[in-house]
């Protein structure tokens, strides 16, 4: 075995079994304010704000972080816990015994859950899931309810001991609840939305005598964080535990936020605090329905129509115990097959997930493909080569479930933009190169596409900006943290990742798509080892765009309708 794949399978083999610890340690746990009475369940907005109830104070906060600003949006309310998920902020109302939808300054109501004069069925946390249903635990009761977006009630556990915490894996297949007072955590399958079965201790806390299994939340990797009598606990997805986050007072609840969902915001008995983490939180879906998208700005709308089938959170690899997901959206239309494009997000390698090109997957699929948006490990999590594996196993995976997703096999493309530009490319030219594979399953199914889109991502990485930056000591260079070493160190490891070097004959189309702002002479040299290869390549440059143009107005519906044409020759339809 030669040096280079020796690196690869000791690389692969650490990212397939990564069960390390999430927490970032080289930064400490920071204080962010102690202005409450005492702080509750908070909720990242998706959008640069995180709400935080004063469940003492009888009031909603929002804070940015960005400019370490306050505002306080409800006074005289009694919120225990809030999520916020589809454009909307849920709330748990715990005052009134409702479930509540915070609109403008108003609570909208979607479901009373005690109308008596002194309600007991008082709502603690609350999750929501994928379709707008809302888990919420009931303590005195011993219950879980499920609340559908249309406010029907049905209780989804039973006769649990005081239940309080409660999260959502990442696919949704798993509710967790905390139990208070035995200090148990407790796993449920979710059959259908509100329906559990085969309940079981997933762990314990063995902290002492005082409660506080209290609030939860999850991270991308589908590692379990719940906050104790003294610390944060964080378990792997299997149960096994990973570590604590001792907090200056007893923590109460927690949630991911800030610009890369890489914080985990903690709220305690003495305040609001932070602490930065390796693995980031699952963001919030964007919205779904036509009253919540945007208004006269330049974003596009992520409203999706009757015309479309969405398939969300749905597991296309696995590695151990960590599950990757996509959002699969489907035309619905009376064809049996439909070509499918593979959709990859942008964010440096270290940031982004699968909804931030939500726009992009719909509007090709109300063109008649079906779209895959995915996430994929980013690379403070696992280091490359994981997040091409992932890349890679998804267009495996759209070939063995073909039938279900009514796909055509032979004819999956793939797009990506920025970093998924470059993991796009190098799907393209790297498909026939074992290291780049991966073990994420369907192994039975090749990894080559059809024909590919690569929106100003770099196809040169020992060459060019990207190996410049990587030597630059002044610059924390994403590549660094992508493959794990300056160029200089690794140099075997950044000729893998080099999706030029890898131009073959063999090659699928490639166009590539750039802002004019955004250095379209990058991609010459690509371009013109791909003609000497016979492949088909062209490029596409977009009048005053700048990087990420891709998901603004105007330029979405200019570049989609190019991607049509180029896809409709190559792919078929």
């Amino acid at each position: 075995m030669n040096r280079l794949v020796m690196v690869i399978c000791c690389l692969g083999l650490a990212s397939w079994s990564w069960a390390g610890n999430p927490v970032d340690e080289s930064a400490e746990l920071t204080e962010v304010s102690t202005a409450f009475e005492l702080c509750d369940g908070p909720a990242w907005d998706g959008a640069g704000s995180l709400y935080i109830p004063d469940v003492k104070g009888n009031s909603l906060h929002r804070y940015w972080p960005k400019q370490n600003k306050f505002a306080k949006v409800l006074d005289g309310t009694r919120i225990s816990a809030t999520y916020y998920n589809h454009g909307q902020l849920y709330v748990s109302d715990n005052g009134n015994a409702r479930i509540s939808i915070l609109s403008g300054k108003d609570l909208k109501t979607l479901a009373i859950l005690d109308d008596s004069e002194k309600p007991q069925n008082r709502p603690n946390d609350l999750v929501v899931d994928n379709i707008g249903g809302v888990y919420v635990t009931l303590t005195r009761q011993s219950q879980v309810v499920y609340i559908t977006a249309d406010g029907e009630q049905s209780v989804a556990v039973e006769g649990l001991e005081t239940p309080n915490g409660i999260t959502l894996s990442p696919d949704g297949s798993t509710l967790y609840v905390a139990s208070y007072i035995p200090k148990k955590i407790w796993a449920y399958d979710v059959t259908s939305p509100g329906k559990t079965t085969n309940g079981r201790e997933f762990s314990a806390m063995d902290d002492g005598d005082a409660p506080g299994a209290d609030g939860m939340c999850i991270d991308r990797a589908g590692n379990v964080y719940c906050a104790g009598a003294t610390d944060v606990w964080i378990w792997s997805p299997s149960g096994e535990l990973l570590t604590k986050i001792r907090t200056p007072t007893r923590p109460i609840n927690c949630a991911f936020g800030d610009n890369d969902m890489r914080t985990l915001f903690i709220t305690c008995f003495g305040g609001l605090y932070a602490q930065p983490m390796l693995v980031s939180g699952k963001p919030p879906h964007p919205p779904s329905m036509a009253d919540l998208q945007p208004g006269n700005t330049n974003r596009p709308s992520t409203e999706i129509p009757k015309s479309i089938h969405a398939h969300l959170d749905i597991p296309y690899a696995t590695y151990g115990d960590r599950k990757l997901i996509t959002d699969i959206f489907v035309p619905v239309t009376d064809r049996k097959s439909h070509p499918a494009i593979v959709v990859v997000h942008g964010g440096g390698w270290v940031k982004g997930d699968k909804t931030k090109f939500r726009a992009l997957a719909l509007e090709l699929a109300k063109r008649g493909y079906v779209t895959a948006a995915i996430e994929y490990r980013l690379a403070e999590e696992a280091p490359f080569p994981a997040a091409i594996h992932d890349c890679n196993a998804a267009v495996r995976f759209l070939k063995a479930n073909a039938n279900k997703y009514a796909i055509d096999r032979e004819r999956i493309g793939a797009v990506g933009g920025s970093a998924g530009g470059h993991l796009v490319g190098l799907m393209a030219t790297g498909w026939n190169v074992p290291e780049l594979q991966g073990n994420g399953g369907w192994g039975d199914w090749t990894s080559r596409v059809k024909a590919s889109i690569v929106m100003a991502g770099p196809m040169e990485i020992t060459t060019g900006s990207v190996a410049e930056r990587s030597r630059d000591p002044k610059i924390d260079s994403f590549s660094n943290t992508f493959i794990g070493s300056r160029i200089d160190d690794a140099p075997e490891q950044y000729a893998l990742a080099d999706a030029h070097l890898k131009i073959s004959g063999d090659d699928p189309p490639i166009l590539f798509m750039v802002g004019e702002h955004d250095n379209p002479e990058r991609k010459q040299p690509s371009r013109k080892k791909l003609k000497a290869e016979g492949v088909w390549t062209d490029v596409k440059i977009y009048a005053d765009g700048k990087h990420g143009c891709w998901n603004q107005l105007p330029w979405l519906t200019e570049m989609v309708g190019d991607m049509d044409t180029f896809f409709r020759e190559h792919l078929g339809k």
